[in-house]
């Protein structure tokens, strides 16, 4: 079998639902999580399947939703590279450290897992066409995607998303609006327009099920590429914390499965401290969050006041004896500098964030020496030009450098 899906479950409700039609969140407004036959999978197959295959999320494709190899919608993406970060580690006291870079995946952000997973399931399903409201990376990656498929697609994101990001919609061919206002704006604009349109799926964070699908793989990744062993931690930039919530599903599947042990990294959530809403409701001990009141951060992905999973992230980090952290805009454009002097690794603000994170909680005695973590950059960092800056000096034609 090309995939094992069998229905897809509310996590809040516990109702089911099934997963051969175009669907939305569960009747009680949760999220819906694609399910697995994993004791049949478990018979018929083993994990060393995977080696013999391309290196792509697809080679996953058994503990993916499409049903059909054809069905398939691919731009390379998947197998991103797992980097040793030994210099700056020693530095920050976490001589194990390493870095997941998604900044080398097609559309330049993880999103395009999402988005490929995403894309050809509603096109497997018979949709037309996608719409979504986004900070950018996700917009990027679901138009062009949804143009490899074929599909029309309605993206909608605040005026102040990054240039390269909208640029990417409209190359795409997308129908594109820009909003005077957040993320959550966006999302009411885009929630009017599907309810007028027909045929159009909106594609949200979490509002469809299978994005999340998509994420999880970077958690298949991490561990086959140690060796089909765990981590002691993984930190991840958290925004609508899709990739979090997926990572720990799918690692909890492995050991369902029968071809991993537990336990499970202590996933750690990362916010920037002008949008922290998980970080906040971690504080206090509660199992949802509180919308963020007037959000501000350069690391415009973790601009999310409110996540529609915000229970689903806040159960992962519980469940794995995890934490969550903010830091300041300072912080990560500090390590994002010092990133890429130190190990030649220029990754995106939401990266970068991840390391600030490592250090403060190396101090704090959260992280041992010896442990492995891995850090997860979600995206290039050229394609947040505002956080970079170059000034040298300005030679003249016959001047001459000096000796260092």
């Amino acid at each position: 079998m090309f995939s094992y899906l069998t229905n897809l479950r509310c996590r809040r409700c516990d109702a089911r639902h099934p997963a051969d039609v175009v669907q939305g969140v569960c009747t009680c407004g949760s999220p819906l999580l694609a399910q697995y036959d994993l004791s049949r999978l478990a018979a018929e197959s083993s994990r060393a399947a995977f080696a013999e295959r391309e290196p792509s999320l697809w080679r996953y494709h058994e503990l993916l939703p499409v049903s059909q190899p054809e069905h398939v919608v691919s731009l390379g993406e998947g197998m991103t590279p797992l980097l040793a970060l030994p210099r700056l580690g020693e530095r920050i006291g976490v001589p194990r450290l390493l870095l997941k870079d998604e900044g080398t995946i097609p559309t330049g952000s993880f999103k395009a897992r999402g988005a490929a997973v995403g894309v050809s399931r509603a096109a497997e399903l018979g949709v037309r066409g996608i719409a979504m409201p986004t900070n950018g990376n996700a917009g990027a990656a679901w138009a062009l995607y949804a143009a490899r498929a074929g599909l029309h697609a309605l993206i909608a994101m605040p005026e102040q998303a990054p240039v390269i990001c909208r640029s990417e919609v409209a190359a795409a061919g997308a129908e594109l609006y820009l909003v005077s206002g957040h993320i959550g704006d966006c999302g009411r604009l885009v929630n009017a327009a599907v309810a007028r349109r027909g045929g159009v799926q909106e594609v949200s964070t979490l509002k469809e099920p299978y994005r999340l699908e998509g994420k999880k793989t970077m958690g298949f990744e991490i561990v086959e590429q140690l060796g089909w062993r765990m981590p002691a931690v993984i930190v991840y930039p958290t925004g609508g914390g899709v990739g979090i919530i997926g990572i720990h599903k799918a690692l909890s599947e492995l050991v369902e499965l029968g071809w991993m042990k537990g336990p499970l990294p202590r996933l750690v959530a990362v916010q920037a401290a002008g949008c922290a809403p998980i970080v906040r409701a971690f504080e206090s001990g509660a199992r949802e969050s509180s919308p963020w009141p007037d959000p501000h951060t350069v690391a415009f992905g973790l601009s999310v006041p409110k996540a529609l999973g915000d229970f689903l992230i806040l159960d992962a980090i519980y469940r794995t004896d995890g934490c969550a952290v903010a830091v300041s805009d300072a912080e990560l454009l500090a390590a994002q500098q010092e990133l890429a002097s130190t190990e030649g690794a220029l990754v995106c603000p939401e990266g970068a964030a991840t390391i600030a994170a490592i250090r403060v909680l190396r101090e704090r005695g959260g992280i041992g020496e010896d442990e492995v973590v891995v850090a997860l950059n979600t995206g290039a960092g050229i394609k947040y030009p505002q956080t970079l800056s170059a000034t040298a000096p300005l030679l003249r034609p016959d001047g001459e450098i000096p000796a260092p």
